[in-house]
């Protein structure tokens, strides 16, 4: 490890020795466990904004995965084809949502790809296994919308 001086507030650092002899840990633990909080949380924020991902990051994706989306013959392809290149669809509310495999990361919609799930759908006759969302499917393929009523 690299020795880095910090300075701080006499009141933040009181109250981080307190924090650390607390958790039985150093303070330069404390300030190291704080830092990797924030870097995590920074790059989250850069991978996804909170209502469309960035397009710098869309761009790249679309041009990495066009193919991949265009010739999957169905879901177990196209799962394969996008694990290949580091990515997987998980479910997201009633759609998709691509993350980072196998970090989990979340880096965009399906839908910010030009390909939302009501369209994959149609194309591959089936939803995605084990999708809980069943009204869009069954909107999709005719199937009556059963509403069950609470006793």
């Amino acid at each position: 490890m690299d020795n880095v001086t910090v300075k701080l507030p006499r009141e933040m650092r009181e109250v981080a020795e307190r924090l650390a002899q607390a958790r039985d840990v150093s303070l330069g633990q404390v300030l190291r466990d704080a830092l990797a909080s924030e870097l995590q949380r920074s790059m989250r924020a850069t991978v996804r904004t909170p209502n469309r991902a960035q397009e710098q990051i869309l761009g790249p994706l679309r041009a990495l995965l066009a193919q991949d989306f265009a010739q999957a013959s169905g879901w177990a392809d196209l799962a394969q084809r996008l694990e290949a290149k580091g990515y997987i669809l998980r479910e997201a509310g009633g759609g998709l949502a691509l993350h980072t495999s196998p970090q989990g990361a979340r880096c965009c919609t399906a839908s910010e790809l030009g390909h939302s799930y009501a369209d994959l759908m149609q194309r591959f006759g089936t939803p995605l296994p084990g999708h809980a969302h069943r009204y869009l499917a069954d909107r999709l393929f005719g199937r009556p919308n059963i509403v069950r009523k609470s006793a």
